[in-house]
């Protein structure tokens, strides 16, 4: 993780939040290259979500809700972690801590940082949901929150998406947006954040078929995983045992990615039941069932939720990508990541600032970019430049060299083989395309 950090901030990934100041913790910011890989991510997924399905309709909805969705949907009540403090060394952590030995609060429990036994406080209870004020007085009737998660944007929602598409039961509503929770151990880099960006979809279904779907669904979401090229040896299902399951779920899977800091969950698919429509209709007192026009039934819909994180979704990508080689004798680090979610497409390279070359790249540089995300580079060795692009992802380098000014040819690197083609320059458009297809 050391190595990928470093790296994520040398090629303009992942920065540190606010890093002049000493940095704010566990909050990033995403480089000229990381907006592009996280982008490319979140389009894939909207695009098998929402473009490619009839019954899947997209919402954005906003941060800020009306206090009581959060009253309904439990987080205020429910949404709580036990929280320990150490006495002797200072830390704070969770209480259901696998490494804590005894119970929190007796003699016989010790510290998981400091090892001392009898130090550890009993467990309070600490809501994980972030408060803010709106408007000009900061009391109590003011305080809102900002959303940890964006499926009740979804839910709230249900009855103007279902009415103004047409939609008719099962269908979805997909949703990319922030969310903000107040972890009480982030870290592992971008993997647990206090801010973080999701991408959740809501499938509605009739109350008896949600466990067909239930299963549906999960075949669908790791199909799309290992669609981003992500290994397969790296992944497993972990099913939620019944002191995991969330409060709203019947049955819970998590896809679960073997990091350097070992197996942890990126996506979940869970059985949400009616919980949440219910919740709502009876706080807000509006009707939200369904009148299935086939049967002239009327139901609460249940739901099946895909919910997976951009950023961590973003960080298994790196993390499957990263290599470290040997090339003739010398080492590398590259990125093998999927060409068509790498966020430069292509390197171009003059071998040479002079005889011409330097004009000719940029020609073929301009023309490129009006199609790709592309990267003009003429700065140090041939070699170097290669080196650069290969940590940063980039599939193809295309050098011109003396032959490229005479027969208006260049050549093509392809970054996991090394192969170089000979492409010719008017040809090029053509030629990334189909790799980029493939």
């Amino acid at each position: 993780m050391e190595k990928l950090v470093s790296l994520a901030k040398r090629r303009g990934f992942v920065f540190q939040s606010s890093e002049i100041y000493g940095g704010l913790g566990s909050v990033w910011d995403y480089g000229p290259l990381g907006v592009e890989l996280k982008k490319n991510i979140k389009e894939r997924w909207w695009r098998s979500m929402v473009h490619e399905r009839q019954d899947i309709e997209g919402l954005d909805a906003a941060i800020l809700m009306h206090p009581k969705v959060w009253e309904a949907s439990g987080h205020v009540a429910g949404f709580t972690d036990p929280l320990v403090d150490c006495k002797q060394c200072k830390n704070r952590f969770r209480a259901d801590d696998a490494r804590i030995k005894g119970t929190p609060g007796e003699p016989t429990a010790q510290c998981p940082v400091c090892g001392t036994t009898g130090t550890l406080t009993a467990p309070r209870q600490f809501n994980l949901m972030f408060k803010t004020f709106m408007g000009p007085v900061e009391d109590q009737a003011a305080v809102i929150y900002m959303r940890p998660e964006t499926a009740q944007g979804i839910y709230v929602n249900y009855l103007n998406v279902l009415q103004s598409s047409r939609q008719k039961i099962p269908f979805g509503i997909a949703q990319v947006g922030k969310a903000f929770r107040n972890e009480i151990t982030p870290g592992n880099f971008i993997f647990r954040t206090r801010e973080f960006e999701q991408m959740e979809m809501q499938f509605f279904v009739k109350p008896g078929t949600e466990t067909e779907w239930f299963g549906r669904w999960r075949e669908e979401r790791m199909r799309w995983v290992q669609e981003l090229g992500i290994r397969p040896e790296k992944l497993r299902w972990h099913q939620h045992g019944k002191d995991e399951l969330a409060h709203y779920a019947a049955d819970a899977y998590d896809i679960q990615y073997e990091f350097p800091f070992g197996w942890q969950e990126f996506e979940g698919i869970h059985n949400r039941t009616d919980f949440d429509l219910s919740n709502h209709q009876r706080h807000a007192g509006k009707k939200l069932d369904y009148l299935d026009p086939a049967t002239n039934e009327r139901f609460i819909p249940y739901v099946v939720e895909t919910s997976a994180g951009a950023d961590r979704t973003t960080l298994v990508v790196l993390c499957d990508a990263y290599r470290e080689e040997e090339v003739e004798g010398e080492p590398r680090v590259v990125l093998k990541l999927k060409p068509a979610l790498a966020p430069l497409k292509a390197a171009v390279f003059p071998l040479v600032n002079k005889d011409g070359m330097p004009e000719l790249a940029t020609r073929i540089y301009d023309d490129l970019r009006r199609r790709f995300n592309v990267f003009y580079d003429d700065g140090g060795s041939i070699g170097r430049r290669y080196r650069r692009q290969d940590e940063a992802g980039t599939p193809f380098g295309i050098t011109i060299d003396g032959q490229s000014t005479q027969d208006q040819t260049v050549t093509v690197r392809d970054r996991d083989t090394l192969k170089q083609d000979r492409v010719a320059a008017a040809q090029l458009v053509e030629y990334l395309t189909q790799k980029l297809a493939g």
